[in-house]
């Protein structure tokens, strides 16, 4: 992505003569320290400049991208040094402005006007006058729409069952700065086979992070309750994997194995072979966004008695007095920040499920805001408001049901799509138990995987979820419903929150980092195209 930068009405430094206006642009982290990503030339004499120079940063879904532009008159003496060895401090502050990268990315236009602030007046309530805008725009670079699609096969894979051969897929991940590794990509299960060749897979060179980042390239075997084995793996990047299809020659896979008090890589018989690499320019998921495609956020939790009683600290319910988030608040806080940009209207529907509601029976489907007509909140405070309310107005029951609230977030947006409505929906289920409605809610996810729908799940708690991530395709096989119907595409993300390491990846990296393929894979399977 580039950004290109233009203000207008910037304070004249003097009686005398314009700005000689400079901007530095800062990414700011989790932590709130600030990165410096770039500088503009400076522009003589001017308090509408535009500038010339443009700034790369990647653009990433899975968590929210604060810049932060500072505005400096530089002064005349300093005007034939390089920009980036002026010192700031030596020069005048006109302005600073803060925005989300993805507030320029849902823009139909891809352009946001943010007002200056001066930093010492950037926590009043009303702004100083006459410091003027910046204007921000972002481009997508050509590298971004590109799109490889590969098809991948193996020779000489290891049995791993007993009395049949190997059921084997594919996992392909890419390795974040903070050394966590993120699934981007997953073949289908072929079943009963040691020279597997799978359906092609699709993977944008956004996705992979660039063509010469490495891939890590899983292969497992599956098993139905969830815990595969891994046959065996490889590391290599889009470049090097588009030379293997070239050469038309075998990567080994290799098995991490303990030796000691280290670790050695175990190189195998088995080969992985690229037979087709192939890139094209399509429309990327940035596209539709632009092109008015919204995102809806919709949130369900889980009010089972296993929590337990809300008062009591040791309960997943508990509310701190001292402010701190339970892991509750904290997954509709870190999924809320990111998703509430791409709604427009931020009007999320909020439910709960497993609780009795005063002088009422047990709930698996009820409003979480207490009303009886209407299931919508105002923002995510509004979800934290709700949550807070209904705790102490529900009593905690059982059991844990999600076919109820996947059937209701399939109702809305088959409504949606009756009426023609650009609009994809996310479920964010947060729950602290194994579901007791397996295969009823099997049912409700293959019925709804033909809807503009993916469903986010977030196990809390201490509970041994293994069961729970066969609903996520990343895990294995397509699920199948009780009539023998199989899911037309995988809508389930899965993680327990307690192996999100804390302060390295948030719950939002590792839940959301799928949904822009399920989202593509979406609408090209229908032939929709972006307005652009």
């Amino acid at each position: 992505m580039q950004l290109s930068l233009s203000a207008s009405s910037l304070r004249d430094r003097d009686v005398f003569s314009k700005s000689d206006p400079m901007v530095v642009i800062y990414t700011k982290g989790r932590d709130g320290t600030l990165t410096e990503l770039g500088r503009t030339e400076v522009i003589l004499n001017s308090v509408n400049p535009s500038w010339i120079t443009k700034h790369t940063i990647t653009y990433h879904f899975e968590f929210v991208q604060t810049l932060v532009f500072r505005l400096y008159d530089v002064d005349t003496q300093f005007h034939n040094i390089d920009v980036k060895m002026l010192k700031l401090d030596e020069q005048q502050f006109l302005g600073e402005a803060t925005c989300a990268l993805s507030e320029i990315m849902t823009k139909k236009d891809r352009s946001l006007t943010i007002d200056l602030l001066h930093r010492e007046d950037s926590t009043r309530a009303t702004r100083p006058q006459n410091c003027g805008k910046i204007t921000v725009h972002a481009e997508e670079s050509i590298s971004s729409k590109t799109t490889i699609e590969m098809t991948l096969s193996c020779i000489d894979l290891e049995y791993k069952d007993l009395f049949s051969r190997s059921d084997p897929f594919l996992v392909i991940s890419k390795k974040v700065e903070t050394g966590v590794i993120i699934p981007v990509c997953k073949t289908e299960v072929i079943k009963n086979e040691l020279r597997p060749m799978w359906k092609p897979i699709f993977l944008s060179i956004q996705q992979a992070g660039s063509k010469d980042q490495s891939l890590i390239i899983e292969c497992f075997n599956f098993n139905s309750n969830g815990k595969h084995d891994l046959i065996g793996k490889v590391e290599k990047s889009l470049a090097e994997l588009e030379k293997l299809h070239s050469s038309k020659q075998g990567e080994h896979l290799f098995l991490p194995t303990a030796v000691g008090n280290h670790q050695e890589n175990k190189v195998l018989k088995s080969r992985l072979f690229v037979d087709k690499f192939t890139e094209s320019v399509q429309h990327t998921f940035l596209d539709y966004l632009a092109g008015e495609f919204e995102l809806n956020f919709m949130v369900a939790i889980d009010f089972t008695a296993s929590n337990g009683n809300p008062r009591l600290p040791d309960s997943l319910h508990y509310i701190d007095p001292s402010g701190r988030p339970n892991a509750y608040q904290r997954a509709i806080l870190e999924v809320g920040d990111v998703l509430q940009f791409y709604d427009t209207d931020k009007r999320f529907p909020a439910w709960g499920f497993g609780a009795r509601p005063i002088d009422g029976p047990v709930s698996h489907c009820f409003y979480l805001n207490g009303s009886s007509h209407y299931y919508e909140v105002e923002g995510i405070q509004g979800i934290m408001m709700a949550y807070t309310s209904a705790l102490r107005n529900v009593s905690l029951a059982g059991p844990t049901l999600f076919g109820p609230v996947i059937s209701y977030a399939a109702s809305i947006a088959s409504q949606s799509l009756a009426n023609g409505g650009r609009k994809y929906y996310i479920l964010l289920i947060i729950t602290d138990g194994v579901v007791t409605d397996l295969q009823e809610t099997k049912d409700a996810i293959v019925k709804a995987s033909d809807l503009p729908l993916s469903i986010l799940i977030v196990g809390v708690g201490g509970a041994d979820f293994k069961e729970m991530e066969i609903l996520d395709a990343d895990k294995g096989g397509r699920l199948e419903s009780s009539s023998g119907r199989v899911a037309s595409r995988d809508i389930v993300q899965f993680i327990p929150f307690r192996d999100v390491q804390s302060g390295e990846v948030s719950v939002v990296q590792a839940l959301l980092a799928e949904l822009p393929s399920q989202f593509l894979t979406y609408v090209r399977t229908r032939d929709i195209k972006p307005n652009v």
